[in-house]
């Protein structure tokens, strides 16, 4: 027992600070770009990149130095404290190369294009793609690629403890507590999951990524649109070099592929599955995924059916293939926005041409606002809450036609099949939960849109802000007005405010509260 103990306490003072690796990985993965640039001809760029990916590296190691780490156990909110001060202090490092290589912009704006890509917002002040260059597009879509991961990582290896991003209703009893009971938390500390849980995602994620740009290429994509594509619809960016996927050589197909792919964001069942249970099974009575693939039916019927009858209005015959490319552009779209990616459909607009309509903005804040499922790359409120309210709204609807019946202390299945007796279970406590955080999300959303407001933007400009932000759906900053917010027009303290949100956005306010909590603190 001794000897298992020193070994665990060895293995811990070997490992490095996740601030430490977190600065180190960045500086490795300036190289990617440098080499691109260097391919392609973007000497400049190239250079900018290779000097900065060296200097973040020396930068890790004398962090290394200075952060040597002992062998005491951490205790698991250092690790959410940890979250908090990568997504704002990180772009810092992420923003100096990528602020040398454009040139003619400021740090500030350079610092806010990093934070939204490392959140995997996507929301970007150069809408207009030739104003950067190729191996500045890269920079982008690797960073929020990188930021993926990191959420994907984060969910299981610091959340899933802590009862927190989604999780608090699976287990509602501990939410926002670390759980003491059992070998997750007991033997296993927050850096021994990380590295555990990288090694098992990272190969998973980085395959996911290669097929889709494969599928890309040979659909007729270029190299680095295709990558950048693949990238963005994995992180759920939606960040592209030739402003989205109606500007790629693929067409139908590529969105087709990108579709395929987004399944990935609605569930967590995706990534993972229970032991001696079959991963297909288990996926198809998945209640995250069978809702989010219910909201794309019904508001892509919804949609399909509005611009038919104003195509019935102003025209007196049917094209049976514009019908078509709108029903198709309403699936990709509304699929898109749901898991916060934000493309938009070449369909999307051909929708709009056939009908003479146009699309409510409020439709698709809608969508971002429900979000995609727990431990994915999305944001939102996520599914899996709106799950646990719909089946308490149930429970209530069936005591009014039982009132004698005795509902309030059991709990009802998450499905049937794979998922049932395996502990996912959803009752009155798991819907206190859920709306707990559906308070937490609305309060922040007054916040913040008084926030925005005192610097002086108009309602809807604030609403647009703060949906954007805190569902880390960026590109709805040009698609939910009739005109696009131009971040590049807000002023400094705006701009501040919008970096915040989507760092709140990405963390949850659930997990900033959570850190006041002393129960995480203590081991």
């Amino acid at each position: 027992m001794s000897a298992s103990r020193t070994a665990d306490h060895a293995t811990r003072a070997a490992a490095l600070p996740p601030a430490v690796m977190l600065v180190g990985v960045s500086g490795v993965m300036m190289f990617v770009p440098g080499a691109y640039g260097l391919a392609s001809g973007e000497s400049a760029d190239a250079r900018s990149f290779l000097a900065y990916g060296g200097l973040t590296l020396a930068l890790a190691a004398m962090l290394a130095l200075a952060l040597a780490p002992g062998a005491r156990r951490r205790p698991a909110g250092s690790y959410l404290a940890t979250l908090v001060g990568a997504y704002a202090l990180l772009p810092l490092v992420l923003a100096l190369p990528f602020h040398q290589a454009v040139g003619n912009t400021r740090f500030l704006n350079a610092y806010l294009e990093m934070v939204s890509s490392l959140t995997t917002t996507g929301a970007t002040l150069f809408p207009d793609p030739a104003r950067l260059s190729g191996t500045e597009h890269l920079w982008r879509a690797l960073v929020a690629w990188m930021g993926g991961f990191f959420a994907l990582l984060a969910a299981v290896a610091i959340f899933a403890p802590l009862g927190i991003g989604g999780f608090e209703v699976l287990a509602p009893a501990r939410a926002g507590r670390l759980e003491r009971k059992g070998a997750i938390a007991e033997v296993a500390d927050p850096a021994v999951r990380l590295r555990r849980f990288g090694v098992m995602l990272a190969p998973v994620y980085g395959a996911l990524t290669l097929a889709l740009w494969v599928g890309l290429l040979i659909a007729g994509d270029q190299p680095l649109v295709a990558l950048c594509h693949a990238m963005s619809t994995l992180a759920t960016s939606g960040i592209s070099p030739v402003g989205g996927t109606t500007g790629a050589g693929a067409g139908l197909a590529g969105e087709a592929l990108v579709l395929l792919f987004l399944v990935f964001a609605l569930s967590r069942r995706s990534f993972t599955r229970e032991r001696g249970t079959r991963w297909g099974r288990e996926l198809r009575a998945d209640p995250e995924l069978r809702l989010g693939l219910a909201l794309i039916g019904a508001v892509s019927a919804a949609l399909f059916l509005r611009h038919w009858w104003g195509a019935v209005e102003v025209r007196s015959g049917q094209d049976v293939f514009e019908a078509a490319r709108a029903l198709w552009g309403g699936i990709f779209t509304t699929a898109s926005f749901l898991t916060t990616t934000g493309f938009v459909s070449s369909g999307w607009e051909a929708a709009q041409n056939w009908s003479g309509l146009h699309t409510p903005g409020l439709l698709l804040l809608g969508l971002a606002v429900f979000g995609g499922g727990v431990a994915t790359t999305a944001g939102g409120v996520k599914l899996l809450r709106l799950y646990a309210l719909a089946l308490h709204g149930r429970r209530e609807l069936e005591r009014l036609v039982h009132p004698n019946a005795v509902v309030g202390g059991g709990t009802i299945s998450a499905g049937s099949g794979a998922t049932e007796g395996k502990g996912e279970q959803y009752g009155v406590r798991a819907a206190y939960v859920a709306w707990l955080f559906f308070m937490l999300f609305a309060l922040s959303i007054a916040a913040l849109m008084l926030a925005f407001s005192l610097t002086g933007l108009d309602f809807e400009t604030t609403l647009v802000l703060t949906i954007a932000g805190l569902t880390t759906t960026g590109p709805l900053l040009e698609v939910a007005e009739s005109a696009p917010v131009a971040l590049s027009g807000l002023g400094d303290a705006a701009k501040l405010i919008f970096a915040a949100t989507m760092v709140l956005g990405r963390l949850e306010a659930l997990a900033i509260v959570a850190l006041a909590s002393p129960d995480i603190w203590r081991r």
